[in-house]
């Protein structure tokens, strides 16, 4: 019976889709031909990098930032794609890019590792000091004559993680009697990481700057539509779909991805259902399944002791049924600490937590003013304590935990 529904099953998925014809065109790492809205952006990023390129010269250094899925880094890769195509037989020298994923190469070694790479120097993962590895490059670059556009995108998550320090070196780069003329652009959805910076590195980087200010509710729409007609058949989707994928997204910062995601997940959900369209009705299933699993992605990539926050949180309202003050979260936290073996952190910087924690949209922390007894915050909980739970027993730290609270409570 298990054999005969597993055939059923493979039959079924080898069909030709009634839905998708280019499924990939609607990920996030697909680069269109033409990016709509975002023309003014494509230009002045052109123009900073072109003009010096095609007088052999070097091009200045960009910043670029915004909130995420307001098309940064596609428009980079759209121009460099471009400058490769029709700019390298008309430049007096060669033009190359690289792209770093810092949120995945985010320290200092695995970019200098890359770079190594980039080079066909063969680098092990770990025993080469960075200095090394760094002089390295400059060989390299002395000996070669190009033009490197190093593109770091999201390049917060390496300053968060490593510091500086490698950015102050690649932003001077240039004047270690090089012959290659190294550019950097650097990518970020933080609007506020420049103050991470020290200042000298800040100057450097932001020589050029580009904001990219988030879509709009039609913007999307019309990015939606032209996608469509690449990903899906005519007559795939309802009319009212493209609206209200662009609705939703449009209500997080103007997020393409999320707009996209939408109805890629929405399609799917269509497919396995046997369904010949995309109605509303998908959308809505998809948007519930989006929700969850950006949950447990905030959830899981917390720290260590955020979790402990969030859990003491979580503790709480389970016990009381109620809201709880900071003091009262911070008790509970201790107290955890104690049973998982671990050193708690300050008062000061628990509370710090709870503000990261309400920034990311997991508490409620309101400041509730008591004349003349002071101001006190009161906490609560943004998402369920299902969502919490589901979470965090897949870490056997809190697994027991977890168990325990909810038997004794429920």
């Amino acid at each position: 019976m298990s054999g005969h529904n597993l055939d059923d099953l493979i039959n079924k998925l080898m069909q030709r889709s009634k839905i998708f014809k280019n499924p990939d065109s609607l990920r996030p790492d697909y680069i269109p031909d033409e990016l709509p809205h975002r023309d003014k952006e494509i230009y002045k990023l052109a123009e900073v990098l072109f003009l010096p390129i095609l007088k052999g010269m070097r091009p200045s250094n960009v910043f670029i930032y915004g909130y995420p899925g307001t098309g940064k880094t596609a428009t980079t890769k759209h121009v460099l794609k471009f400058m490769k195509e029709k700019l390298s037989h008309q430049s007096p020298i060669s033009v190359n890019s690289i792209i770093i994923n810092c949120k995945i190469d985010d320290t200092n070694y695995r970019v200098l590792k890359v770079l190594n790479e980039y080079y066909n120097l063969k680098t092990p993962h770990t025993g080469i000091a960075v200095a090394e590895l760094y002089q390295r490059i400059v060989r390299e670059m002395k000996r070669k004559s190009e033009a490197l556009i190093i593109v770091l995108d999201e390049i917060d998550h390496l300053v968060k993680k490593s510091g500086d320090e490698i950015l102050y070196k690649l932003t001077r780069i240039n004047s270690e009697e090089i012959s290659t003329k190294v550019s950097l652009i650097g990518i970020t959805n933080d609007l506020h990481f420049k103050e991470y910076l020290d200042p000298r590195v800040r100057s450097s980087l932001s020589e050029e700057e580009l904001v990219f200010t988030p879509y709009t509710a039609e913007q999307l729409k019309d990015i939606l539509t032209a996608r469509a007609k690449i990903a899906l058949y005519e007559g795939s989707f309802d009319e009212g779909v493209i609206n209200l994928c662009a609705s939703i997204a449009a209500k997080e910062k103007g997020d393409v991805r999320r707009a996209l995601d939408l109805l890629r997940i929405a399609g799917e959900i269509a497919e396995r259902n046997n369904l010949t369209k995309i109605t509303e009705d998908e959308v809505k299933v998809a948007l519930s399944i989006m929700e969850r699993d950006k949950i447990y992605e905030i959830i899981n990539s917390l720290p260590l002791h955020s979790k402990l926050v969030l859990f003491s949180i979580y503790s709480l309202q389970m016990k009381e049924k109620r809201d709880c003050i900071t003091g009262e979260v911070y008790e509970e936290y201790v107290k955890f600490c104690k049973d998982l073996n671990y050193d708690p952190l300050t008062a000061r910087r628990v509370s710090d937590i709870i503000n990261e924690l309400e920034m990311g949209g997991l508490i409620r922390a309101n400041l509730t003013s008591k004349g003349r007894y002071g101001r006190t915050k009161y906490i609560s909980l943004r998402i369920t304590m299902n969502e919490i739970e589901n979470t965090l027993k897949t870490d056997e730290r809190f697994a027991k935990l977890i168990y325990e609270i909810s038997s004794w409570h429920r």
